[in-house]
């Protein structure tokens, strides 16, 4: 009889893997969807055996799965588009799967608005193949479908607003009273439709590309740190920093009842964000909303007559640990890396961000800005996204070589001095220094030379031509040298080429860019330098002088050194750089050696943001009124803006001074100037291990603590205002150190 039984399965199974061979297809629901409407989907199988099982899952756009009524992806899928025409999908495993009956149940809301972040298909729906064993579970018309009336896109409060053209995806309406308990696997789906396969042609889904980075992070429900009840209908949780989160509340209610829940984020300047509209069913229940939202405060607006029981929320991110440290004893030093480290986490998701609620967009200004802190906070993790966003902006590269951000989306104007700053030095080499991914740098080689030497127009006289592209943008606010700044943002991303060049083979082409290079600089300081004036400048500019130009050509290597005390001065009184470029002003007076001076400036542009006790992250601008949607004194603008983070590269960088010289911290530089500090402490990560510095001001010396990771090499330098290094028996003006722990005198 148990041989009968064994040939019974065995035959059962072959029938079933027979009967599965069908390729999965795209399905869809027989009812037409709206951008930020919601469909579910559901399917029923059986099992002869509890496989682990391998999922390819994609979804236009974001799907939440559950197996057998447990939910084993909250929010899953990317945003499109890996390239103009293709869809990015996720690989998990499965490991919830039972003998006998299984149900899937996958509820898909869909981003149908072309935004500054992602590109939609034409067809709302599921993509599934689960692999378990020799056996298929696909998606066909076989699924059961429905479009989910118990969830809908609230209207936006202004629908003529920038959101139209700039935020992916909508409010959330949930009727509790509709809604399906996809936790109960056994729920019923008998009015539910069949659903309706579409070819993957006219879907227009493309080729799929796995899923770059990880999944997303979630905590369990958390308490707020403080709530408060105005008694007045508003209930607000307070969190314990800027974050994403899914507002969570439990109450009781007689049913009809409408509660609105937002964050204090919701509101900027003109613009919105997101809210969730829920309307209650008769009895006790709990909602959490499906979307992440962010901010420092939850709202909750509760009509009279509604209970609540209790409210809470669930914190989300990107999937990276903070690694990286930076104290000191100056505490505005200390508050301005950690505001910047919460920054630079609240503008990562499913791509590195501006802002996380105005518009969620890949801008290449602030990805270089945000790629550069990473490699001093995070884990390995976080350079796959930065890898993401190198890909996505160069396969998206147009017909004629331009290339524009933000990708992916509708936007095609290109912006020449953020694209020249995202293809150079502190773009795309700087993410080659930090990882090795050599691969990368040669997958993308081509299009770089393409855009830099064939879309790019050399005149006679050495310098280029000014390229306006779709928006002739060199910086936020007034008094900007634009031409003036291309020609520095050029001569940088020349040398970035030429480095990438000779990483990839490319001799030849790293001759060329470094001859065009040589002739840049010296056109440069014939046409560019103004002896009356004593400083850089382009003939037809006629605005307020431009500090931004003196850094950049600092930066870019085109000032002879005996200008350097001229650019100081220049540097003390002239203040018109947003956040975004005082990064490059604080690192031109760092390479100039004032490193003081750029402790100074860095207090006093980022004082008045890093003081305000309010915001765990930097602004946009540089002031505001503290009013709900900040309203700039200069105009709209967030409170947590990527761009504004630089600081902290700064401080890791050139106070504490560890610097990759080759890829990967392999072999990395270790130069702590302290200026007017006492003490620092920093920790840097590497796929090796961290490094650890603690450097010690007293009198006449200056004592360095140092760990060096396995496999790494350390070189110590002579920092400014000694004369010679000493660790152990080894002694000199620098010191050569090999993986181990040690105390190091400079005197």
């Amino acid at each position: 009889m148990k041989k009968f039984t064994t040939l019974l399965i065995v035959a059962i199974g072959a029938i079933l893997t027979s009967c599965s061979i069908r390729e999965p297809q795209i399905i869809t629901t027989a009812d037409s969807i709206a951008d930020g409407e919601w469909q579910c989907f559901r399917k029923e199988f059986t099992l002869l055996a509890p496989f682990d099982a391998e999922l390819q899952i994609a979804a236009d756009t974001k799907y939440w799965l559950w197996v057998n009524g447990e939910l084993v992806v909250r929010e899953g899928g990317l945003k499109r588009g890996p390239t103009p025409t293709d869809s990015y999908c996720d690989v998990l495993d499965i490991e919830n799967l039972k003998f006998g009956r299984n149900t899937i149940a996958v509820l898909v809301q869909y981003y149908g608005r072309n935004s500054f972040s992602h590109r939609p298909s034409a067809t709302p729906g599921l993509y599934f193949d689960l692999k378990c064993g020799a056996r298929h579970i696909v998606s066909d018309e076989k699924w059961s479908a429905v479009r989910y009336d118990a969830m809908w896109a609230p209207a936006d409060e202004n629908p003529e607003g920038p959101r139209q053209y700039r935020l992916a995806g909508a409010n959330v309406g949930y009727d509790a009273r509709k809604a399906v308990d996809f936790a109960a696997a056994d729920f019923d789906d008998s009015a539910w439709s069949k659903a309706v396969e579409v070819s993957r042609k006219d879907a227009e889904w493309g080729e799929f590309v796995e899923r770059p980075i990880p999944m997303w992070r979630w905590s369990e429900l958390r308490d707020y740190e403080s709530v408060v009840n105005d008694n007045q209908g508003t209930i607000t949780g307070k969190l314990p920093y800027n974050a994403h989160v899914t507002p969570y509340i439990k109450l009781r209610a007689k049913g009809g009842e409408r509660i609105i829940i937002c964050t204090d984020d919701y509101w900027i300047g003109k613009a919105r964000s997101f809210y969730t509209e829920y309307i209650a069913r008769e009895g006790e229940q709990e909602f959490e909303t499906p979307i992440w939202t962010n901010g420092h405060d939850v709202l909750y607006f509760v009509p009279e007559g509604v209970e609540v029981v209790e409210v809470k929320y669930r914190e989300s991110g990107y999937d990276s640990d903070f690694v990286g440290a930076f104290t000191s004893d100056s505490e505005f030093c200390n508050m301005l890396w950690k505001k910047a480290q919460r920054t630079l986490y609240v503008t990562m998701r499913d791509n590195y961000m501006d802002c996380p609620d105005r518009e969620r967009a890949q801008w290449w200004g602030d990805v270089v800005v945000e790629l550069g802190e990473a490699g001093y906070v995070f884990d390995e993790r976080a350079h796959l996204l930065t890898r993401k966003a190198i890909l996505e902006l160069m396969m998206h590269q147009q017909e004629n070589g331009a290339i524009a951000s933000p990708v992916p989306g509708w936007y095609r104007s290109e912006l020449p001095c953020q694209m020249l700053a995202s293809v150079g030095y502190y773009g795309f080499y700087t993410y080659y220094m930090q990882t090795g991914d050599k691969q990368t740098i040669e997958t993308i080689y081509d299009r770089v030379r393409r855009y830099l030497f064939h879309t790019w127009e050399p005149q006679n006289s050495g310098l280029i031509k000014v390229r306006r592209g779709g928006w002739y943008w060199g910086d936020w606010g007034k008094n900007i040298d634009k031409e003036a700044l291309q020609q520095c943002w050029y001569a940088v991303a020349l040398r970035g080429f030429a480095e990438m060049a000779r990483v990839t083979g490319h001799r030849s082409d790293a001759m060329m860019a470094e001859q065009i290079y040589d002739k840049l600089r010296v056109s440069w300081n014939e046409k560019y330098w103004n002896e009356e004036l004593q400083h850089y400048k382009s003939d037809k500019y006629k605005d307020s002088p431009d500090d931004r130009v003196q850094a950049m050509a600092v930066i870019a290597g085109l000032v002879p050194q005996e200008r350097y005390e001229i650019i100081r001065e220049f540097l003390h009184t002239h203040y018109n750089a947003s956040p975004y470029m005082e990064k490059y002003v604080l690192e031109a007076l760092c390479m100039m050696g004032y490193y003081e001076d750029a402790l100074a400036r860095m207090e006093l542009r980022f004082g008045e943001m890093v003081a305000a006790p309010e915001y765990s992250t930097l602004w946009e601008g540089w002031e505001y009124t503290g009013a709900r949607g900040m309203q700039y004194k200069s105009g709209n603008g967030t409170y947590n803006h990527a761009w504004s983070g630089g600081g902290l590269t700064i401080l890791s960088q050139y106070i504490a001074g560890i610097a990759p010289i080759e890829p990967a911290f392999r072999r990395f530089s270790v130069e702590p100037n302290l200026a007017t500090l006492n003490h620092v402490h920093s920790i840097v990560p590497t796929p090796f291990g961290n490094i650890a510095l603690a450097a010690d001001k007293g009198e006449g010396v200056l004592k360095i603590g140092l760990t060096v990771p396995e496999n790494t090499e350390a070189e110590i330098r002579l920092p400014q205002g000694y004369t010679q290094l000493t660790s152990g028996e080894e002694s000199g003006k620098t010191l050569t150190l090999t993986a181990g722990n040690y105390t190091i005198e400079a005197r």
